[in-house]
């Protein structure tokens, strides 16, 4: 299970996700009643961005147990890279509550932005594993 590479890159983006929910990933200049107050956006700013972090990290750890059935691996861990591609959208969506000039992304955006690529190294490992398999089954 752990000797996969697969299981790796779900772990990793497993613990990237739980980690975006404590940095920031942009912050800026907010209009809070005619004034300007500096805040980060976090992954816990907004309820629905908290929700799909979680399922994110999630199902990437649920994914790493599930390597005795390598479809349904594949299945989930898709799943999970859409929802972080969709996670990088309502990101980018906040950014028009803040004031158009005073905001920047932060540093530590790069590991909400590292997550799809690593599930999609995961997914490829997935579909290489399916791939010796069915060879190996083959030669028997």
């Amino acid at each position: 299970m752990i000797q996969r590479i697969q299981s790796l890159w779900l772990l990793t983006a497993s613990a990237l996700a739980f980690i975006s929910l404590q940095v920031s990933f942009f912050s800026g200049n907010i209009l809070v009643n005619t004034v300007k107050e500096f805040k980060p956006f976090t992954g816990r700013n907004s309820v629905l961005l908290t929700v799909l972090v979680v399922a994110v990290a999630l199902a990437s750890l649920i994914a790493v147990f599930l390597y005795k059935n390598r479809r349904l691996q594949m299945r989930v861990t898709s799943a999970a890279l859409v929802v972080s591609i969709i996670n990088l959208g309502l990101y980018y969506k906040h950014t028009q509550d803040y004031v158009p000039t005073d905001w920047s992304f932060d540093l530590t955006a790069l590991i909400s932005l590292a997550i799809p690529f690593v599930l999609f190294f995961a997914t490829r490992g997935i579909y290489k594993d399916s791939k010796l398999i069915k060879s190996l089954d083959r030669l028997r």
